[in-house]
């Protein structure tokens, strides 16, 4: 059943269990990582390890269930599996959450900490 609430259609729950899913697989540091320097262009597995400080065994594993969610995809080049951003719009809220929190951790603070004094 959806309902409506300010003239928008709730999604069915299938959808919703698909969203989830893909933010929960977002939920690593290390592969919101992977998937922001893939935004930036092609690479390969050794190259995201070396940029991301991770294992390779680590990072193939992180890629392997991104691509399994459609995240990233990848192609072969000669001997070597090249990884991509398969979705743009998951490119777009990773730049969005990422530009917010920078913004937020640069703002000045509006009140002083528990503990801090002006004296």
């Amino acid at each position: 059943m959806t309902s409506e609430a300010g003239g928008f259609t709730d999604p069915s729950p299938e959808l919703l269990a698909q969203a989830a899913t893909a933010f929960g697989l977002l939920a690593s540091p290390s592969r919101v990582h992977i998937v922001w320097a893939l935004s930036q262009g092609e690479c390969d597995v050794t190259h995201l390890a070396e940029r991301v400080g991770g294992t390779l065994p680590a990072v193939s594993q992180h890629l392997a269930k991104l691509k399994l969610a459609g995240l990233v995809r990848s192609r072969r080049e000669g001997r070597r599996q090249v990884y991509l951003v398969d979705d743009p719009a998951v490119v777009a809220v990773v730049h969005e959450m990422v530009r917010r929190l920078a913004a937020v951790a640069d703002a000045p603070r509006a009140s002083l900490r528990f503990g801090e004094s002006g004296a």
